[in-house]
């Protein structure tokens, strides 16, 4: 790009803090900056016409972490560092309600339900078994005991007895969300430029080089915020992972409401406008998820409609609307990396799967990291 004087002059000089990345955890860490310096430059950097990888395209959960999830994660992790991701997911969430309000995120209490089909009784049974336990290692998070056992009310085909609920999980609107940030991001005037992807970065010790796909310019701090496109920048342990999402048409008295998850997560869905949303289905070739491109496959999308017509709808007539997907930043660790790259750069990546959760929180960290 051929800048101008005024160009050059009005968004790419004197930069205190550039952030890749407008997504959740992006533009809350632009925002805690300005409450810690209210007179800096502020750039976001955003490679697409929206926020291009999970925030505009994900499922819209509040959620904390279904009773099989927690049980899989306490293989991996030790109890105080499966309760400090819990922890942080509740803060996360408190955090997200408090800056922007209910209403403009579109917060529903309506419980997180995890259903078991009949094939996975063995599961069903060893996480029935497991309940007071869970409850036990994450009442100081919530006060009470989060998870429930409730009946089958919503007439689930093809699956074991009852749900188990976490009953503090809520869903939101996520363009609400996203749109509510931006504009409160320009009200504090933050400079967010679409459409302008970081190539490569230089840390010279003063400052950073910036080179993105149409300018070069320098900066005071850089913070990288890109999750699942992280390692196309840094070299941390993040990989991306797609998530194939659908949605219905309006169905005619719908009366499901809450979110759900089945097979240990990798499958969830929800209603929003007497719709359903359903996505997931990356176990079914992790290989082939492990992307950074969007679309489609015809395995996934199978897989989503069948379980649509055979445990969700299956007594319902209902047409797809359309499908997306979106891409989420994963590693072999739950808790996300916050760290200093070098002198003047930062990171906050691989939220695994948990962006609505934790996001707020991991940009409010990232922020105040270098800050």
């Amino acid at each position: 790009m051929n800048l101008s004087y005024w160009e050059q002059k009005s968004w790419f000089s004197n930069i205190d803090f550039t952030i890749v990345g407008s997504g959740v955890v992006g533009l809350n860490c632009a925002l805690e900056l300005r409450r810690m310096h209210p007179k800096a430059r502020i750039l976001v950097l955003e490679k697409g016409k929206l926020p291009q990888g999970a925030s505009t395209k994900n499922a819209g959960f509040a959620c904390f972490g279904s009773i099989s999830e927690i049980l899989s994660d306490l293989k991996t992790h030790s109890e105080q560092e499966v309760f400090q991701l819990v922890q942080d997911r509740f803060d996360g969430i408190q955090s997200l309600r408090t800056l922007l309000g209910d209403n403009a995120i579109g917060y529903q209490n309506n419980g997180g339900h995890e259903l078991f089909l009949n094939k996975d009784v063995a599961l069903y049974e060893s996480c029935l078994g497991q309940v007071e336990y869970v409850n036990g290692l994450l009442r100081p998070v919530f006060g009470k005991d989060a998870f429930k056992v409730l009946p089958n009310r919503f007439k689930f085909s093809g699956i074991n007895g009852n749900y188990i609920s976490q009953i503090y999980e809520g869903q939101i609107d996520t363009g609400k969300m996203m749109y509510s940030l931006l504009q409160l991001s320009y009200q504090k005037d933050i400079n967010i430029l679409n459409g302008t992807e970081v190539n490569s970065f230089e840390d010279t010790g003063a400052e950073v080089l910036v080179k993105t796909d149409n300018m070069d310019f320098t900066t005071n701090k850089l913070l990288i915020a890109t999750n699942g496109f992280a390692a196309q920048l840094l070299s941390e342990n993040v990989e991306p992972a797609r998530a194939q999402v659908l949605i219905t048409k309006p169905i005619k008295g719908l009366n499901i409401k809450g979110t759900f998850h089945l097979e240990e997560g990798y499958y969830y869905f929800r209603n929003i406008d007497n719709r359903i949303l359903l996505g997931g289905g990356r176990n079914l070739d992790f290989k082939a998820e492990e992307t950074t491109e969007f679309g489609n496959t015809h395995l996934v999308q199978n897989k989503l409609n069948q379980l649509l017509k055979t445990v969700i709808l299956p007594e319902q007539s209902y047409e797809i609307d359309y499908n997306w997907s979106g891409i989420m930043g994963v590693g072999q660790q739950k808790k996300p990396i916050i760290k200093q790259v070098s002198d003047n750069v930062s990171c906050g990546v691989r939220l695994g799967g948990m962006g609505i959760a934790i996001g707020s929180i991991v940009g409010k960290n990232l922020a105040n990291l270098i800050a």
